[in-house]
C-alpha cells in the first residue's frame, strides 16, 4: 500500500517554486527563437506558431511525463516521497547553435525561410539520433576525449551565443534590460531570497513587462484564438533531410554539439545522483533524443534535453508535479496563440539576462569541472567561437551593405591591411568552430598532461577532417589546403617528440 501512495502524483508546496523556475527558463527560450525566427529569418508567424512550437509543445510534454513518471517510479523503489523530477526542456545553447549555425547560413544563402525550416527540422531529427545514440556510445567518448575540448568549446557557444548577443540586447533596451539583469545578478549569482520566495526568473521578466507598458514596448495583443493542433510534417521533414544530402557540410555542426548535448546529459543525470536522485542514464538519454526527434516530426527544429541544476529544484522542494504541469501548461499555450502573446508582452530585453545567466555559468562551469591546469585548453577552445562571431557579423555586414559577391580576396587583403580585420582568418576558424574548438581544447590539454601520442592522434583527426572540408572549409571536398598541411605538419611534429622522447620541465605547469 505504501508503494501504490507513492507511486500517485501528489502536489507539494515546492512544486510550485520549481514550476514558475522551469517554466521561465523555458519561455525565455521560446521568446527569444521566436523573436529571432520572424525578425531576423524572415519565418512567417504561421510558420513559427503554427507549426514550430505546437511541435516544441510536443517534445516537451513527451520529456516532461516521461521524467515525471520516472521520478514516480523511483520514490515507489526506494519508498520514500523526496524524490525531484529532471528538469527538462529546450537545449539552450544547442538552441543557439540550430539558429545560426544551422538555420541561419542556409537563409542568408538562398532567402528561403521555408527551405531554412526545412534543413533546421532535419537537422532536428538527426539530432534526436545522434542523442539517443549516446545510450551507448557516450562513456566511451567521455573517457577518450578531455572534459577541456568537450566543455571548452561549450563554453565557447555559451559565451559568445547565449552571453554576448543577449547582453547586446540588454544595452541596446538598458531601461528594460538592466533593471532585469540586476535581479538575475541578485537571486541567481548573488543567491539573495527574493520577496515570498518568488523564483528571479519570473521577477525578472515580470519587471520587465511592468517598465516596458510605461516606455510602451509592452502591448497587449493577441493575433488570433485559432487553435493550432500539433500535426506531423512528414513531407516537410523529408526534404529538409534531402537538403541535408546536398549539404552534408551542416552533420559537422550537427554531430558533435549533440555528442556535447548527450555528455552534458550524463553529467546532470550523475548531478542528480549526487543529490540522491539515482535515475537510469542511458534510458535519460534515449527520452532527451526521442523527444527531439518526436519534435522534429510534429515541427519544431530545436532540441530538447535535462537542465542542469537538478540540486537548485530539489531545495525549492519540487517534487514531481512541477514537470508534469510545465509540460501540459506549454502543449496548450502552444496551440491556442499564448506563446505569441506573450512575445508581443513580454519584451526580449526583459528575458535576456536570464540567458546572460546561462552562458556565464555554462562558461564557469567548464573552468570549474575540468582537471587543474586545463584552464588553458578551455581559453583555448574559446577562440574559434570568438571568431566565428566576428565572422558572421563582419560578413553579414559586407553582404548588407556591398552584396554576396563584395568579400573578394582584394578585399580582405585590403582589410587585413588598413584595418587590421583578419577576414580570411576569422572565416577559416568559423568553419567548423564547434569541432575545431574541441579538437584544440583536447589537443592543447594532452600537451599539458604529456600525453604527447594522443595529441598527435587528435591532430591527425584535424588534418582528416580538414582534408574533408568539415573544418576550415566553405563546403565538402578532399583538397590538401594550406591549413590540412599544417595540420600533418604538426602532426609530424608530435610525432617526433613523441619518438625522441622530449620531456616536460620539472614542476612547469599552469
Amino acid at each position: 500500500m505504501q508503494n501504490s501512495s507513492l507511486a500517485r502524483l501528489r502536489w507539494h508546496s515546492g512544486d510550485w517554486n520549481g514550476f514558475w523556475a522551469l517554466f521561465a527558463d523555458n519561455l525565455a527560450n521560446m521568446v527569444i527563437l521566436s523573436g529571432v525566427l520572424i525578425g531576423i529569418f524572415k519565418f512567417e508567424h504561421d510558420l513559427v506558431f503554427g507549426r514550430i512550437l505546437p511541435g516544441l509543445g510536443v517534445a516537451l510534454l513527451f520529456g516532461l511525463l516521461c521524467y515525471a513518471y520516472l521520478a514516480r517510479r523511483l520514490a515507489a523503489h526506494e519508498k520514500r516521497d523526496t524524490v525531484t523530477a529532471l528538469p527538462y526542456g529546450i537545449s539552450t545553447p544547442v538552441m543557439f547553435v540550430y539558429l545560426f549555425a544551422v538555420i541561419g547560413p542556409v537563409y542568408f544563402a538562398t532567402s528561403d525561410a521555408l527551405l531554412a525550416y526545412r534543413v533546421g527540422l532535419g537537422a532536428g531529427f538527426i539530432g534526436g539520433l545522434v542523442e539517443m545514440s549516446g545510450a551507448f556510445v557516450g562513456p566511451a567518448l567521455r573517457r577518450v576525449t578531455p572534459r577541456a575540448g568537450m566543455l571548452g568549446t561549450l563554453a565557447g557557444i555559451a559565451l559568445v551565443w547565449i552571453a554576448a548577443v543577449p547582453c547586446a540586447l540588454i544595452f541596446e533596451n538598458p531601461v528594460v534590460g538592466l533593471p532585469a539583469l540586476f535581479i538575475i545578478l541578485l537571486g541567481l549569482i548573488g543567491f539573495y531570497r527574493l520577496p515570498f520566495g518568488l523564483p528571479a526568473g519570473l521577477v525578472a521578466i515580470g519587471l520587465g513587462v511592468v517598465i516596458a507598458f510605461f516606455t510602451g514596448e509592452a502591448e497587449l495583443r493577441w493575433e488570433t484564438a485559432a487553435w493550432h493542433l500539433p500535426l506531423p510534417v512528414l513531407e516537410d521533414l523529408r526534404l529538409g533531410l534531402q537538403a541535408i544530402l546536398h549539404r552534408p557540410e551542416i552533420l559537422a555542426v550537427v554531430i558533435p554539439i549533440e555528442i556535447y548535448n548527450f555528455i552534458e546529459t550524463m553529467n546532470n543525470v550523475e548531478s542528480a545522483k549526487a543529490a540522491g536522485d539515482d535515475y537510469p542514464v542511458a534510458r535519460c538519454q534515449v527520452i532527451d533524443g526521442f523527444g527531439t526527434a518526436l519534435g522534429a516530426v510534429f515541427g519544431s527544429p530545436f532540441p530538447t534535453t535535462v537542465y542542469i541544476g537538478h540540486l537548485a529544484y530539489k531545495r525549492l522542494g519540487a517534487r514531481t508535479g512541477y514537470a508534469l504541469l510545465v509540460g501540459v501548461v506549454f502543449f496548450f499555450a502552444s496551440m491556442t496563440g499564448v506563446i505569441a502573446f506573450l512575445r508581443h508582452l513580454i519584451p526580449e530585453a526583459s528575458v535576456a539576462p536570464l540567458l546572460v545567466f546561462v552562458g556565464i555559468v555554462i562558461a564557469q562551469q567548464a573552468f570549474r569541472a575540468t582537471p587543474a591546469g586545463h584552464g588553458v585548453a578551455v581559453a583555448f577552445a574559446l577562440i574559434p567561437h570568438l571568431a566565428d562571431l566576428l565572422n558572421k557579423q563582419l560578413q553579414g555586414t559586407i553582404l548588407e551593405l556591398l552584396g554576396p559577391r563584395a568579400a573578394t580576396p582584394e578585399l580582405m587583403a585590403r582589410l587585413a591591411e588598413r584595418q587590421g580585420v583578419h577576414l580570411q582568418g576569422y572565416a577559416a576558424l568559423s568553419q567548423g568552430a564547434i569541432l575545431t574548438g574541441l579538437l584544440w581544447g583536447a589537443i592543447v590539454a594532452f600537451l599539458i598532461d604529456g600525453k604527447l601520442r594522443a595529441a598527435m592522434l587528435f591532430s591527425g583527426l584535424a588534418f582528416l577532417l580538414a582534408l574533408c572540408g568539415l573544418i576550415h572549409a566553405p563546403t565538402l571536398g578532399f583538397t590538401l589546403s594550406p591549413l590540412a598541411l599544417g595540420y600533418m605538419l604538426l602532426t609530424i611534429l608530435l610525432g617526433l617528440c613523441e619518438l625522441f622522447k622530449v620531456k616536460k620541465l620539472e614542476g612547469s605547469e599552469f
